[in-house]
């Protein structure tokens, strides 16, 4: 099947993304500090806009949500969202939790999305009704319809945590579950997709850490919404993700 013309832009500046962050990688690059405490560094900002300008040379009327450069043109018909390296802390400290995240966004939906673990080297993209693939290959969500059988990946969960009842729901379901883990970051999304776990709780992220990998992991057949059950968008801070309806309506009821 020919590739979406989007998507193909996107691996592309996937791909040019990389070669900035592989260049600053193990090189101790120089750390700034955001003022909401969050570190970037020049590899950040290059590689956004290495990124930006691999898209608009293609599609220069299209706009622009970056976590470096802010926002350009988004009221515009297709709006990019951009994270060159979600998970700079990492970066810095020199592990491979970190990855680039592609998402393009038509009228208010999110219909393609790049999601590059560079140290992993594993990529992940999906477009709207073209499926998920992984490194190539097509990957789908676990057939897995019980707690017992399931497998949970808990992210950055600090305000769940801090509201009784929900903590108290979380903690039901870990009891339930097969195996409870925090793999984090794009990497559990990656196994959600690939049909290895089943279900993701996250508290604590933004539109640009999750707007692709919501697109892979819908296009895999999971299912992927807020915490209130809302599907992602620019408001958009928290994550239930899972392999089918029964189960996420499942993990809504407990927490």
């Amino acid at each position: 099947m020919k590739q979406n013309p989007f998507l193909q832009v996107a691996l592309e500046a996937a791909r040019a993304g990389e070669e900035v962050i592989r260049h600053y990688y193990h090189n101790n690059v120089q750390v700034t500090i955001k003022e909401d405490h969050t570190p970037v560094t020049v590899a950040d900002v290059e590689t956004e806009e290495k990124i930006k300008q691999v898209i608009t040379a293609v599609y220069p009327d299209h706009g622009f949500y970056g976590e470096e450069t802010g926002q350009t043109n988004v009221d515009a018909e297709y709006v990019w969202l951009i994270d060159p390296i979600d998970g700079t802390k990492s970066f810095v400290r020199e592990y491979p939790f970190f990855s680039t995240q592609i998402a393009l966004m038509h009228k208010g939906e999110l219909i393609v999305g790049v999601s590059n673990g560079v140290m992993f080297d594993e990529c992940a993209w999906a477009s709207k009704g073209e499926g998920a693939f992984l490194n190539g290959k097509p990957i789908k969500v676990s057939e897995v319809n019980e707690f017992r059988d399931s497998s949970l990946s808990i992210g950055n969960i600090a305000r769940l945590a801090g509201d009784a009842e929900s903590w108290s729901g979380l903690g039901k379901i870990a009891q339930q579950v097969n195996r409870t883990r925090g793999y984090g970051d794009f990497y559990h999304y990656h196994l959600l997709a690939s049909g290895k776990i089943e279900i993701i709780v996250e508290s604590e992220v933004n539109i640009l850490d999750i707007a692709a990998l919501s697109v892979i992991v819908t296009e895999a057949g999971g299912v992927f919404t807020d915490l209130n059950g809302l599907p992602p968008g620019l408001e958009t801070c928290s994550v239930l993700a899972t392999n089918n309806p029964a189960m996420h309506q499942q993990v809504m009821q407990t927490i």
